[in-house]
């Protein structure tokens, strides 16, 4: 049985979906701070499966415990998180409260069960800023802010259980611009409040939610001197977790693997396929570049490849035709 922390929110629920299909039966622990029941009602109306559903809060280890003790576990996929870089630097503390002291307390009640097989979800902001494109596993680390230094940390503390224990199987998945919906337009992302990433502005643009879309920077060196970034479908994102899974057993060392498709698309390419998949306009403007902000970020996708046999396999206008099929029969999201 595969226990799915934060398996309510946006990558939780469409992994659950696969490892369902793959034959997995899954226990969801989520808090539901930023994240609906929903979800997983749909993703059993999806799957006609019944999902186990535990309420409870990461960072609390009488939480966990009733999981463990109910359910025989045999590996975590570890998504819960807050996720919002932007609050990460009004909110530090509550960022390294619930993020590492949220993943410690998860690995001291899993050593206390017996369970050791661990997918962690990190992301490429662990390279900060980076010198080259595309981006090796292999790269230099930093981060430019809370939320980037909680994933570095809980690594760094992954890091070191292995060192305390080789029998332990840990894969770390770093993911890049996870957009897209399930196909069935039945779940997708539902941000709470200002969205964090590109996608949700873009579709809200186009609803009418939002009158237009800022673009941060017309000035880089890209192709149209907007930032570049890969973006991934949410499902292909998802069957990597599943491909990991199964990878698990076979690993002598901690597995460090980037998600990513290997191509790079700018916001104004990301605008152009929205509006032909959606058939809506998508005003913009630009506004300044934000602090921090890069010109290109993408993978090199070919580690993935040779290590776990996944790479993606949905392109940009699959990507925007699910999240518009997403956003317009769901406009108010789960709601």
């Amino acid at each position: 049985m595969i226990l799915v922390t934060g398996g309510a929110g946006y990558i939780g629920s469409h992994t659950c979906v696969e490892l369902i299909k793959a034959g997995y039966e899954v226990v969801v622990f989520d808090n539901f701070s930023n994240s609906s029941e929903e979800s997983i009602k749909r993703v059993e109306k999806i799957t006609s499966a019944t999902i186990n559903l535990c309420h409870g809060d990461i960072r609390k280890k009488s939480d966990l415990r009733k999981v463990f003790k109910n359910y025989s576990i045999d590996a975590v996929i570890h998504f819960a998180g807050l996720k919002a870089v932007g609050e990460s630097i009004q909110k530090p503390l509550d960022y390294y409260d619930n993020n590492v002291n949220g993943t410690i307390a998860l690995c001291q009640v899993m050593q206390e069960f017996g369970c050791k097989k661990i997918i962690f979800s990190s992301s490429a902001t662990v390279y900060g800023i980076p010198h080259t494109t595309p981006i090796k596993e292999d790269f230099p680390l930093s981060a430019t802010n809370p939320y980037g230094k909680t994933k570095l940390f809980i690594e760094e503390i992954l890091h070191d259980l292995f060192a305390s224990d080789n029998s332990y199987k840990i894969a770390i998945l770093r993911y890049f611009n996870p957009i897209g919906a399930h196909e069935s337009g039945l779940i997708g992302e539902d941000p709470r409040g200002i969205p964090n990433n590109l996608m949700p502005f873009i579709s809200q643009t186009a609803i009418g939610k939002r009158e237009f879309l800022s673009v941060f920077g017309d000035d880089y060196d890209t192709h149209d001197g907007t930032g570049v970034r890969d973006y991934i479908h949410v499902v292909d994102l998802s069957l990597g977790h599943v491909k990991a899974l199964k990878k698990l057993d076979d690993i002598k060392e901690i597995l460090v693997v980037n998600l990513g498709t290997g191509c790079g698309y700018s916001v104004l390419d990301m605008v152009k396929a929205f509006e032909k998949a959606s058939g809506k306009k998508v005003p913009y403007k630009f506004a300044p570049r934000r602090s921090g902000d890069v010109a290109k970020c993408f993978a090199d996708a070919s580690f993935a490849k040779k290590i776990i046999d996944w790479s993606a396999a949905k392109g940009i206008d699959e990507m925007c035709e699910d999240a518009w099929r997403w956003q317009s029969k769901n406009p108010n999201g789960y709601n």
